[in-house]
Formats: C-alpha cells, structure tokens, sequence
C-alpha cells in the first residue's frame, strides 16, 4: 500500500476544474470513454506486433450505473495499468500542466477549456464525483492496483486481486449531478459522443428474437392454426456502430450505403440528400470523412443538423467554424481528423497551419466533385441547381479559389427554363444584347410572374431574359461585373424601359413638343406622390404601355445587398423610391395631356398608374379596392 499526495502544488485544482468546465461537465464520459478505447486499440496493436503475449478477445468498453450505490462504472479490457504505471500516468503526467492551467484559468478569462491539452482528461471525473476509484491489471504478468482519490490531492494507491485485465474507473457521482445516475442522460451522452466509436460499447442488455428458433404453428382441437410465440433472447446493448461509412474505403460502398448513412447520422431528416462527397487524405495530415449536399430553401439559414467534426471517431464539436470554409457549413455531414484535438478552441483553429490546409483540401474537394458532376452528366445537374446554388453563389462570393473553378459549373438559368455558363451565356447574348456604346447587358428577372410584363417586352426584342432570384444573387453579380472588362453589366428588366436598357442607334421621335412635354409634366406629378415617383417624360415605342414603373438598377441592387450584408451602409434602411416613365408616344398620354375636363384628366391619371403599379405589385389596400371600383365604373 502506499499513500501520497498527486504532483500538484495548491490545494484547490479539482473545485478549479469543476469550475472551469461546469457548463460543459457532460464531456467527463466522452473522456472517459475516450480512454478505455485508446487502453483497446493500443493493445490490439501491441498484439499485432508481438509486443503483448495475450489475445484480445471480445474486447469491449462496458458502461453501467447502480443507483443504489450511486456509481457510474466505466470498463475496458485494454491495457491496464500496473501499479507503477498508474503512480506515472495518474499522479505525475496528468498534473504535468497544472501549474500552467491555474495560472491560465484562474481568473476565469480565458476562452473554451482546452483540458485535453494540459493532460487532465481522466480528472474530468470530478466535475461530477466526489470519489474516484480506478480498479486495473495490466496485461502484463504483474499484480492488479486499486487507486482512489476523494477529489483532493491525497491518494490511496494499493494490490487488487482483480484477476481479468483492464480497467474499471468507478465514480461516486456527487449529489449535485445526481441526473448522471439516469440511463436516459447517460445513453443520450453516449449517443451524442460515442455513437461510431472504435470498439464496441455496451450498455445494458437488450431482448432480440432469438434466430435459432423457429415458431411453430399449432392446430387446436378445432382445427384452427395458430403460430407460437417467438423465442427472445437477452443480449448486450452495444450502442455503437464501430465500422461507420466514412472509415471505409469509397471502392467498397454503394450508392445505396450513403443513403443508409445519412439517415443513420439524421433519423429525423425525410428528404434525401443530393449527393455526397466521400474525403479521404493522409498526407500532409490526416482527415476522412462525408459531406452530403442537402435541398436548401431560399435563405441563408444555417441548417438545424449541422457537419459533425470527430476526432478518430469520437465526437467533438459541430460548431466546424474555422476548419470547413463559411460557404460549406450549409451542408451535413461527418469530418473525422485526429490532427484536431477532442476539446477544440477557437483560438487554437485560428492559429493552427494544419487546420488552414484541411480548409483548403475540402474547398478543392468540393469543386472538384461540383465539376465533375457538371461534366459527366449536365442535365442532372441542371435539375439540382436550384437546390445547390446559394452554396454555389456563397462560395463564389467568399472563395477565390473556388469562384475561378466554379465559374465553369455555375449556371444562370433563363426564364425558359434553359441554362448556360457564364462563358456560355456571354456567347450567346453578345451580338444581340451590346448596346451602342458597348456596354454587354445581362437582362434578369427575379419573379417571373411579378415581372411578367417587362420580360415579355425583352423577349419581344429577342433578348434572353434570366432568373435569378437566390438571396445574394445581387452580390455575385456585382463581383462579375467587376471581374471582367466592365463592360458585362447586369439590368433587371424592369429597372427601364426596354429601349433605355440596351440602348440601340434607333431614335424614336416624340409626338409630344418639348412645350407640351413642360405643361404635361406637373400636371402628372401634381397626381403622383413626388417622395416615392420621379416623373420621366420618355419617347418610346406607341404599342409601350403608357405608365411604366421602373426600379433603377442601382438603387435597388444597392438596397438589396445593404439587407443581406452588404453594398452600401445604410442604404437597406432608405425608403422606396421609383421612376414613373410616361410613354409621350402613346394615345392615351395625348388623351390626357388634351383633356379639358379636370375631374376627367386625374381619373385617367390615377387609373394609368394604377395599372404601372399594379404590374409591379404596388397595389395594396385601400388603393386596390379604390383602382377596383373605378375600373367597375368605366365598363359600365
């Protein structure tokens, strides 16, 4: 027997440790379990090479709770310790770092715990025990010891006659975390941590049909069958999956085994994924793992189920800011890399050269599969690209690298539902859509039936017209306008009329003289709310409509990117505002300008612009139901 005090030189490391991890005391299992596996693998190898004369059997890590006593066991049948060993590796090493933690932590400044980092995994045990019991035999041929601790730095360190090798660490679970003495608690922690361990975890029993029998059926006396019972069997509860898919190689899977495992990783998601990608790398470090691209709505939520990061199939974080880039955090997924340490800091992502290069391996994985997808078999992906393309467009944005590789999958889709690359669309468009001054100009609609009108008028002029309509499309399109000559330019269809837009040689002459432009003019604003509309007198085509409502291009697209982060500062926050094109050229303006009936003059007017704002779906309320009553009249 011997006693002594642990390496460390104040008194008070195991209430700092309570307390500086107290919001994450639920990790103490994880680490715990953490140990028992690397105890297992470790002698799994041992015995490969010969090291350690002993068989590894039906190794597993087995996790049981007695509420009477009011412990929680963990057991391994790994390594074990010797007596000697246990003096070494719980006395000494594991309080190598406590000088450095205290004097890191004490005044509670610091960010997340890095507890792993100062070796004081196994002391995790007492955030949540006031006594801790380790009960080990090594494999070597050496006697069993039996260590406890009351969660001061004293210790009792005697032989044991436990016979079977291992260790069973025993915790006397204190009386403020008696809910770690609940199966519920304790298997939702293991679900959440160890649900694709390395080696087998049981936890409890569990009844199964026994396979071995065969129910017979039974006639009565009556003649009628019956089938007996079928034999259940009790066998151990193993909670894990110890071989998960992203440990395999992607030669020996199926399309159908990573269907199976994304429903294995979200039981609660219905909708399939739209394809996958498997990683794999062991040089310069160390990283495997899944991300599936699921259907994505409209906006730039980050999902409920978010990537999962493992280290060596023991779950760390899904908080994966810093190792997966910005624009891929939409997807789900596992990332597994024993390069990234089980209790994760923001500072140490931030700092670490390792974690910087496997941002960069998934980026180019990433592009990679989107191309090759793209290539082998377009018109899939075409049917996927709505369901893809605010990743795509996030990535553009956010990723150099990535907006040069994607620039040659990324599609803009018309509204006729035809699709071209960029490269592709510039082709296409480029006679047709150059204006007099060389200006190349993308026309765009972002609601095809809200600016059914104005793409009616495009397309009349044999333009293409795209649909574009994702969140941060007005970002996108400013960075290509930016990145090529300046002369591509990007004009939503109602932002003009369609003359003013792609600005021919063509001159169309006004029937209006510049004297009766001037007297037609106030007479329209004085009808119109001047904060909102600015009256532009235009000399268009006489089949244009009369009042046309544009959105100028650059207010609006400024507008749109200061909502979603963007563009100029405070500009999201402006009110409104509009052109009223006036079309001098059409009857109706004349009929206006000519009438001497004042009443008469305003209701064409308000009717006029009401139908201009009606196509732009301005019309609401009591404007609508005024614009409905006076339509009913004039077909009286």
């Amino acid at each position: 027997m011997s006693k002594g005090n642990i390496n460390v030189s104040v008194e008070n490391i195991f209430p700092l440790i309570k307390k500086f991890l107290y919001s994450d005391h639920e990790i103490f299992l994880r680490e715990l379990v953490s140990n028992a596996t690397d105890a297992t693998t470790k002698l799994k190898h041992l015995i490969s090479i010969g090291e350690a004369q002993t068989e590894l059997g039906d190794a597993k890590i087995e996790i049981s709770i007695d509420k009477k006593a009011k412990t929680l066991t963990i057991k391994d049948q790994g390594l074990g310790m010797t007596m000697e060993e246990v003096e070494k590796y719980i006395n000494q090493i594991a309080f190598s770092g406590a000088e450095e933690f205290l004097e890191k932590y004490k005044d509670g400044k610091n960010d997340t715990g890095v507890i792993g980092h100062f070796g004081l995994g196994f002391y995790s045990a007492f955030m949540v025990a006031k006594q801790v019991e380790i009960f080990t035999k090594s494999y070597k041929d050496e006697p069993a010891a039996h260590w406890i601790c009351d969660g001061s730095p004293e210790y009792t360190l005697v032989e044991h006659d436990k016979s079977d090798r291992g260790t069973e660490i025993v915790l006397h679970i204190a009386d403020d975390s008696k809910e770690f003495l609940e199966e519920g608690k304790i298997r939702g922690l293991l679900n959440k941590y160890n649900r694709f361990n390395q080696v087998p975890i049981k936890f409890g029993t569990k009844k199964v049909n026994d396979p071995n029998h065969e129910p017979k059926t039974i006639t009565d006396k009556d003649g009628k069958e019956t089938t007996e019972p079928r034999k259940q069997i009790e066998v151990d509860d193993i909670i894990n999956n110890t071989n998960p898919a992203w440990t395999k190689k992607p030669a020996d899977l199926e399309d159908e085994d990573y269907k199976n495992f994304y429903r294995e990783l979200y039981p609660m998601q219905f909708e399939e994924s739209l394809f996958h990608i498997h990683l794999n790398v062991d040089y310069p470090f160390n990283l495997t793992g899944i991300l599936f691209f699921p259907k994505l709505t409209q906006n730039l939520d980050m999902q409920k189920d978010k990537i999962q990061l493992y280290q060596n199939q023991v779950f760390v974080t899904d908080n994966v800011e810093g190792i997966v880039p910005d624009f891929l955090q939409m997807l789900k997924g596992v990332i597994d890399s024993p390069d990234i340490p089980l209790n994760v800091s923001r500072s140490y992502l931030q700092a670490d050269g390792a974690v910087k290069k496997i941002s960069g391996y998934i980026t180019k994985k990433v592009g990679d599969k989107l191309s090759s997808l793209f290539k082998e078999n377009r018109e899939d992906f075409e049917k996927k690209w709505n369901d893809i393309k605010v990743i795509i467009e996030y990535g553009m944005l956010s990723e150099d690298k990535f907006y040069d590789k994607a620039k040659s999958f990324a599609l803009y889709p018309t509204v006729n539902n035809t699709y071209f690359t960029f490269d592709e669309l510039i082709e296409k468009t480029k006679d047709s859509q150059t204006d007099k001054d060389g200006n190349h100009i993308l026309l765009y609609a972002a609601n095809k039936n809200a600016q059914h009108s104005y793409i009616e008028a495009a397309k009349a002029k044999g333009y293409e017209v795209l649909l574009l309509d994702s969140p941060i499309i007005s970002h996108l399109m400013q960075k290509l306008e930016t990145s090529g000559d300046g002369k591509v330019k990007f004009s939503r269809v109602d932002a003009d009329h369609i003359d003013n837009l792609i600005k021919k040689d063509d001159t169309v002459i006004s029937k209006l003289s510049d004297e009766e432009k001037e007297k037609l003019k106030p007479i329209i604003e004085a009808a119109v709310p001047s904060q909102t509309y600015t009256v532009q007198l235009e000399s268009l085509d006489s089949n244009a409509f009369p009042f046309m409502i544009t959105v100028p291009e650059f207010m609006r697209r400024m507008k749109e990117m200061s909502a979603t982060g963007g563009g100029m500062f405070g500009m999201g926050s402006l009110p409104d505002m509009y052109n009223l094109v006036v079309n001098t050229n059409h009857d109706l303006v004349s009929n206006i300008l000519n009438s001497t009936d004042e009443t008469e003059q305003k209701r064409l007017i308000s009717q006029a612009f009401d139908l201009a704002k009606l196509s732009q779906n301005l019309l609401h309320g009591e404007e609508l139901t005024n614009f409905i009553k006076r339509s009913y009249e004039l077909i009286k």
